[in-house]
C-alpha cells in the first residue's frame, strides 16, 4: 500500500546503502557475527539483561521492590503487546524488504518474504530497553543501548530501512509508557502479594538469612534467657 521510500534520492534510502554496504567490505565472518547477533544475539542479550536487573533488585530488598519487580514484569510483556499492536500496521502499509525494490544490497538473512515496517525486532528491544529503564534507570540504559545496536543490526542485514527501525523504537516506546501506569496499577499489587508469600516470595524479595532463621526456631530450642523471661512473665 504505502512506499515510503521509493529512490535513491530519499535520505532514507541513502542511509540504507551507506549502512548495509558497510557488510559489503567486511570479512565474511564478521557478516555472519553480526547476523546471529541482529537476528537472535542481542534479544537473547535483553532477556539476560532483564533477569540480572530482576536478580538485583531481589537481592537489594529494597521497600520499593515489588514496585520494580512488576515494572520488569511489564517490560516483556509490553515488547510482546508491541508486536501484537504492529500486526495491524503492517498490513496496512504493506511496505516491501528494501532488498525487493532496491538492488545491490548484501542481504545477510534469507526467507524475510513479510513485510518490513515497522522493525519487530526494533520494537520488541526497544519496548524492553524502556520498561527497563522505568524499573531501573542504570539497567534500562544499557537496555536502550542495545536497542540502538538492534536497529543498526537491522538495517546492517539489509532487511529494513532505518525508518522501519525508528517506527519500531517509537512503536515499543509508546506502548510502554502509555499503558504503565495502568500496568503498575495492576501488578504492582500482584508483586506484593506475591512478596508476602512464605513460598514464592523470594521472587520479589530476598528474605535475611536470619529471619529464615528466626522463622525456623524451634520451642525446645529457645535460649535460657527466653525461658527464664517466659517463667517470670507467668
Amino acid at each position: 500500500m504505502a512506499v515510503l521510500a521509493e529512490s535513491g534520492s530519499n535520505p532514507d534510502v541513502d542511509l540504507l546503502y551507506d549502512i548495509n554496504g558497510l557488510a559489503k567490505d567486511a570479512p565474511h565472518g564478521f557478516d555472519r557475527v553480526m547476523e546471529f547477533v541482529g537476528e537472535y544475539g542481542l534479544l537473547l542479550a535483553m532477556v539476560l539483561l532483564i533477569l540480572w536487573c530482576w536478580w538485583t533488585v531481589r537481592r537489594r530488598g529494597a521497600e520499593d521492590a515489588a514496585s520494580s519487580v512488576a515494572a520488569l514484569v511489564w517490560a516483556p510483556l509490553a515488547a510482546g503487546l508491541a508486536v501484537l499492536v504492529n500486526v495491524p500496521i503492517r498490513g496496512f502499509v504493506e511496505r516491501p524488504r528494501p532488498f525487493v525494490d532496491h538492488q545491490g544490497l548484501e542481504v545477510l538473512v534469507s526467507g524475510k518474504n513479510d513485510f518490513s515496517f515497522v522493525s519487530d525486532h526494533a520494537t520488541l528491544t526497544m519496548a524492553m530497553g524502556v520498561g527497563l529503564f522505568v524499573a531501573h534507570r542504570r539497567f534500562g540504559l544499557a537496555g536502550i543501548g542495545l536497542a540502538l545496536l538492534e536497529g543498526f543490526c537491522r538495517v546492517y542485514m539489509g532487511v529494513h530501512y532505518p525508518t522501519d527501525v525508528v517506527g519500531g523504537f517509537a512503536l515499543g516506546t509508546a506502548v510502554v509508557l502509555l499503558l504503565s501506569p495502568l500496568a503498575a496499577a495492576l501488578l504492582t499489587p500482584l508483586m506484593r502479594a506475591v512478596e508476602r508469600s512464605p513460598r514464592v516470595g523470594w521472587i520479589v524479595r530476598r528474605r535475611p538469612a536470619d529471619a529464615d532463621r528466626r522463622g525456623t526456631l524451634l520451642p525446645s530450642s529457645r535460649t535460657p534467657l527466653e525461658t527464664e523471661e517466659r517463667d517470670l512473665a507467668a
